[in-house]
């Protein structure tokens, strides 16, 4: 089978929607996600009852299960924005999230590529954050033509 780059693959990845039913589900494998991306990492109160339904309840965003051969992989989250100050509208891919044991095999970079599509459908430009020190993200956005732009600083302070 040919991914949609056109490369031979023995497994087949599709995307489907996260249903509300999945909420439960979404929110434990969200939150393995950022623990990796950031090992102090500890869901507020809040994050469990609204992270998942202010996704949902935005129209604009697109939320989907990833599956390797029907078996679940990983998430992918990605919409539309529209920019504060001009007339314009940007695709972005907020969160990309693989299993571990499905990583390394292509269904990150199938993944974003149907995302791609699917947002250059509404839009020329695409935008997505790397964390600091997240190398194979770096190396896959890189090799699907992502570059660097800029840079995001932020300032956190402790929770009161």
């Amino acid at each position: 089978m040919q991914n949609s780059a056109g490369e031979t693959v023995n497994f087949v990845v599709t995307m489907e929607p996260i249903a509300p039913a999945e909420s439960g589900a979404f929110l434990k494998m969200a939150e393995s996600h950022f623990r990796e991306l950031d090992s102090s990492f500890v869901p507020r109160q809040d994050w469990g009852k609204n992270y998942f339904t202010i996704i949902q309840s935005n129209p604009h965003f697109y939320l989907r299960w990833i599956a390797v051969n029907d078996a679940r992989a990983g998430f992918i989250l990605f919409g539309l924005e529209d920019h504060n100050f001009l007339a314009n509208t940007s695709g972005w891919i907020y969160e990309l999230y693989v299993l571990p044991e499905f990583r390394r095999k292509g269904v990150a970079r199938e993944s974003a590529l149907r995302a791609i599509l699917e947002l250059q459908a509404h839009t020329s430009k695409i935008q997505l954050e790397i964390m600091e020190g997240n190398q194979g993200a770096k190396a896959l956005w890189k090799s699907l033509g992502f570059g660097k732009f800029c840079e995001r600083w932020v300032k956190r302070d402790e929770p009161k």
